[in-house]
């Protein structure tokens, strides 16, 4: 006769060998080919104002549509500062042609507020914002967005656009009065991207030295509007050397360049305050509070 006890034990040994020692991973690995990142819309304060950024992480490929992300700012009635999507580069050629045209076409119908796009990738982005074809590809956008009524477009924009839309050159001015184009130096190597932001046609053109990683002698600040100059910050950061800061700065003044000197970085990004030489350096572009059309 078998005890209950006997009986319990083979129970519980059958069980165990039912179950995997080792569980299989709940996720797939992603097969993603997005630039981006996972990030999540954000308004933290910085010296470009709120962040506009996918909610979700999608694959930036033809039909890839996260319109409630795309199209947030058109909810917003009052002006802001928008810096658009600061986790990855719309710039980037994995990002379609078709994406890009509709981004600008949504930057074109929110005019109250001032975006500023930073891109990595300048060459791509001028051989785009200097073509006809993409010009034309973001007027047809706009247009089409106007008809859609799943856009969150206020009346008065939508019935404007419109009206506009039988005169073809009179849907927007070009380059865009509401968008600034700019392109990112952390060394002297990188100091050709600001020639190809030169040649982009841009209500402002401006610069993000940030992190600064070391000094640039090559870099030449004609036809720039503004520069944003910084130190890297964390554990593993590399020092700024104020000397590459004042080079930057004498050629700014020299220029009558706006200047933002954001931080001289260290273990932290307060750790070494802002000051350069006694003062903060808090320029804007003159035509920074000149917000619409």
């Amino acid at each position: 006769m078998t005890s209950s006890h006997g009986r319990k034990s083979r129970a519980r040994e059958r069980a165990a060998a039912r179950v995997p020692r080792t569980l299989p991973p709940t996720r797939a690995p992603s097969t993603s080919t997005t630039p981006a990142r996972p990030t999540r819309t954000s308004s933290r304060p910085s010296p470009s104002g709120g962040e506009w950024k996918p909610r979700r992480t999608c694959e930036l490929r033809p039909g890839w549509s996260a319109r409630a992300a795309l199209f947030e700012p058109l909810r917003w009635r009052r002006p802001r500062k928008v810096f658009v999507n600061s986790m990855s580069d719309i710039g980037h050629a994995r990002v379609p042609t078709e994406f890009v045209a509709r981004a600008f076409a949504t930057m074109a119908l929110a005019p109250q507020h001032q975006f500023q796009v930073l891109t990595k990738k300048p060459r791509r982005l001028r051989r785009l914002l200097e073509s006809q074809k993409f010009v034309d590809a973001v007027w047809t956008e706009m247009e089409r967005l106007s008809e859609d009524d799943a856009v969150p477009l206020a009346r008065p924009v939508r019935e404007d656009v419109r009206k506009r839309a039988a005169n073809w050159n009179a849907l927007s001015s070009w380059p865009l009065p509401n968008v600034w184009i700019g392109t990112s130096i952390e060394s002297d190597e990188y100091c050709w991207r600001a020639d190809e932001l030169r040649g982009i046609p841009a209500a402002v053109r401006f610069l993000s030295l940030e992190p600064l990683l070391g000094p640039v002698p090559s870099l030449e600040l004609s036809r720039i509007d503004w520069v944003i100059v910084g130190g890297e910050s964390g554990p593993a950061h590399r020092a700024l050397d104020l000397a590459w800061v004042r080079d930057i700065r004498d050629q700014c003044v020299d220029l009558r360049v706006a200047l933002f000197f954001k931080q001289v970085g260290g273990l932290t990004s307060k750790a070494g305050c802002r000051l350069l030489d006694g003062r903060t350096w808090d320029e804007y572009p003159a035509t920074a509070d000149v917000v619409g059309v």
